[in-house]
């Protein structure tokens, strides 16, 4: 019995552990992902009974299709994304299933990971000699960037910090935990995306946490949002300002002279004069991105706008590129507001936590190339925590219908 609980949380861990740090998502083709997948289906016990996912999997393989394949003729990246977001959908389908302990088990285990990843970013700041080859060994591949936790480079791990920062401070909210331990799990996050050196992931953090205060505090939230603003304020001005040097933080960055060589704002103007110059989109008039940019100097070395959705409908046009992502967001959309009804019941504590962070992490995509459909960071495990919360319940009442039409039969 030991040794089965041992295996199972093992493969757990070691399969969240492929989602949260992307290890499947490298340049050449490995499949661990998938393999211990295939483990876990042994410990199969409570799954739905219809398969919850059939339209976000279509939506994702054409969209993906298209935008990887036809727009980028990059066919190794649009293979491993189908084997990563596959496997996490019959995760959630079959693994998880009705099983509300598994889910909130899942999801503990995998913000423990995240967690882990801050712990290993701090320890990048003064021991980058000694970590670096850590990082370097857990992922995988060689890191490109410092410091940062379990990521490649310090793009990725802006999901990572973004998502575990959001998800702490509302849980800690949602759940009513004393007003210190909230204060402490909001510096704790501020510390990190400071510490981090990722300006979007304090913006979507930002944002993010002050339209949760205000929904679930309503007025209030004017007095907490203007305590943490001046607070801020006055460190920055009486600690932080005179006292950076040369020392790698988020303030740093800003100031230094790298950051503003590839401004976001030109970038995305140049990409959209690029839009307007192709309107019905790339794919449709048989070009690609780097064609498209030949000889622009802002957009040399791969770039692109570093914004997401605007690459998306560049590539695939308004209608087609428009269309897809409102398929994939449109149950998110549409459970905004039953989230927003719900945000004061203790049942719906942890889910108001991810729903948050979900919409934080898709605001962090206006900044970046990753996101959802490229399953960077931890976006794809959110973004099926969400969909699946509401399906915890619907397996019991359809078992329950199945019974009583068979006693009657």
């Amino acid at each position: 019995m030991l040794l089965k609980k041992t295996l199972f949380y093992s493969l757990m861990f070691f399969y969240l552990y492929t989602l949260a740090f992307g290890i499947f998502m490298t340049d050449s083709l490995r499949i661990p992902a998938p393999v211990i997948f295939c483990m876990l289906l042994f410990f199969v016990q409570k799954p739905l009974l219809d398969f919850g996912y059939y339209n976000e999997l279509i939506l994702i393989l054409v969209g993906t299709f298209l935008y990887q394949v036809v727009g980028l003729s990059n066919y190794i990246t649009f293979f491993a994304i189908q084997l990563t977001v596959i496997p996490c959908s019959l995760y959630f389908n079959y693994f998880v299933g009705s099983n509300k302990t598994r889910y909130y088990s899942s999801i503990l285990m995998f913000f423990i990971l995240l967690a882990g990843s801050m712990g290993i970013m701090i320890l990048d700041h003064s021991m980058a000699s000694t970590i670096d080859p850590i990082r370097s060994m857990l992922l995988g591949e060689p890191v490109k960037q410092s410091p940062a936790g379990l990521a490649v480079t310090q793009f990725n791990f802006g999901y990572q910090v973004v998502a575990i920062s959001t998800f702490a401070f509302i849980a800690s909210c949602t759940t009513n935990q004393y007003v210190i331990v909230r204060f402490l799990v909001l510096a704790a996050g501020i510390i990190c995306i400071y510490l981090g050196m990722n300006r979007s992931a304090f913006i979507s953090f930002g944002a993010a946490v002050t339209l949760f205060l205000f929904i679930y505090y309503r007025y209030k939230a004017v007095f907490l949002v203007a305590a943490t603003v001046i607070i801020c304020f006055g460190l920055y001005t009486y600690v932080l300002k005179d006292n950076m040097d040369e020392k790698n933080n988020i303030l740093s960055k800003n100031q230094a002279k790298e950051a503003n060589d590839f401004n976001r704002a030109d970038m995305a103007a140049e990409n959209l004069k690029i839009y307007a110059d192709y309107p019905f989109g790339l794919i449709f008039y048989g070009k690609t991105w780097d064609e498209v940019t030949y000889r622009n100097p802002l957009f040399t070395f791969g770039l692109s706008s570093h914004n997401a959705y605007l690459m998306f409908i560049t590539v695939l046009g308004p209608f087609l590129g428009l269309g897809i992502l409102w398929g994939v967001y449109y149950k998110t959309l549409r459970l905004f507001w039953q989230t927003i009804k719900n945000i004061k019941k203790k049942s719906s504590a942890i889910y108001v936590a991810i729903f948050f962070t979900f919409i934080a992490l898709s605001l962090n995509a206006l900044s970046h190339n990753g996101w959802l459909m490229s399953v960077d960071g931890p976006t794809i495990f959110i973004y099926f925590a969400v969909l699946h919360f509401n399906k915890l319940k619907d397996p019991i009442k359809k078992t329950e219908l199945v019974q009583e039409e068979l006693a009657i039969a």
